[in-house]
């Protein structure tokens, strides 16, 4: 298998990939991930109680915030014009968990992958900030790419089944 990584030059030392030949295209991501919480977590979170406010209000912005600076936290990331960004969340209380999405869309010379991804684990962070006083047990977990367009690679969508084998 053909080595697909570019961040080196030909000394092996770090580089920013050279995108200034690529073509501008229209280019979007979504991630997912979810913070496995207790049962009085869910409670304080659907009721509002939460001491340091609305939880989910707050990741919302804090993910939202994350996916602008992920070129201030990911050496090799090229800042990008973020054209659309959303963060949204499912709680699924019989699974003990809240679940948060972040969808970016931009049109330029590289993916937004990594913004996407920044963005969940920034707002699943923000949970976990604003709960720890209930319960520090939480877990952050199965943060990953859903999909992405555009670009010369084309589509990707994750596939479980392909990921299991």
């Amino acid at each position: 298998m053909e080595n697909k990584l570019n961040h080196f030059d030909e000394k092996g030392n770090a580089v920013m990939v050279d995108v200034s030949e690529k073509n501008v295209t229209r280019r979007t991501a979504l991630a997912v991930g979810k913070i496995c919480v207790c049962q009085e977590i869910i409670e304080a979170v659907t009721a509002g109680t939460v001491k340091k406010g609305d939880v989910l209000g707050v990741a919302r912005v804090a993910g939202i915030m994350g996916v602008k600076r992920t070129s201030d936290l990911i050496p090799m990331c090229h800042p990008l014009p973020i054209l659309k960004c959303s963060v949204d969340f499912q709680i699924h209380p019989e699974a003990g968990e809240i679940c948060a999405f972040c969808e970016v869309k931009t049109e330029g010379k590289t993916g937004v992958e990594m913004e996407a991804l920044t963005g969940v684990q920034v707002a699943l962070l923000t949970i976990y900030d604003m709960c720890k006083a209930i319960d520090k047990r939480m877990v952050i977990t199965d943060v990953h790419l859903v999909n992405k367009t555009g670009g010369k690679s084309g589509t990707f969508r994750f596939e479980q089944e392909a990921w299991e084998k």
